[in-house]
């Protein structure tokens, strides 16, 4: 019986990551979002402010749902894992802060009301986003790698897998989002800028 509930639990917890990110890619779509504006009208402005709040109280319910989940160790810590772990988590957040250079987080966040629709800014390709694409997906890989080195739990790998399987969709409809904004600038970068992985591509004429 216990088994079985604990099945159920990580079943939930997969259930609600899955939403998590089909919302995250849904509501971010163009084609709904000229939806939103249209139902809102003059308030769209504050349209990125919303789902941001939104975003943020469906995590923190998926970490307090999987805290409550009884569970033990997928392996033996060790000093050198838990080093690792943090070593994972410290660049990813340094990856993750630094993607953010060039982008206004006030205008990331919603804090600073704004049309995105209308005012969608120019494409970046500067500092670590001329070395990968997804810099932002690249730092919470390490950061979920990180913790899961931390902390080796069932629920801090089903954290990991399912960023790692929602990252294929994820990139695939942004990046069909960004070519519709910026045209053939996104797609000459695609070619000289790889993904997620730092390699380097030969630059196209």
């Amino acid at each position: 019986m216990r088994k079985k509930r604990n099945s159920m639990s990580y079943l939930i917890l997969v259930i609600l990551w899955v939403l998590f990110y089909f919302l995250h890619s849904f509501l971010a779509s163009l084609n709904i979002k000229r939806k939103i504006k249209g139902m809102m009208g003059r308030q769209y402005i504050w349209y990125r402010l919303l789902y941001s709040v939104f975003a943020l109280f469906h995590l923190m319910v998926i970490l307090i749902y999987a805290a409550g989940i009884p569970q033990s160790l997928l392996f033996d810590k060790s000093p050198f894992l838990t080093y690792l772990g943090y070593m994972g988590a410290a660049f990813g957040t340094i990856v993750l802060v630094r993607s953010l250079k060039y982008i206004s987080g006030k205008k990331f966040l919603g804090v600073s009301p704004h049309d995105d629709l209308e005012d969608q800014g120019n494409l970046v390709s500067k500092g670590v986003h001329s070395y990968i694409r997804h810099p932002i997906y690249a730092g919470l890989i390490l950061i979920f790698f990180g913790y899961f080195l931390y902390q080796p739990y069932p629920t801090s790998l089903v954290h990991l897998a399912l960023l790692l399987v929602y990252l294929p969709f994820g990139i695939y409809f942004e990046e069909k989002k960004l070519i519709s904004i910026y045209g053939k600038a996104y797609i000459r970068y695609q070619k000289e800028v790889p993904s997620l992985i730092p390699y380097k591509r030969k630059r196209t004429a």
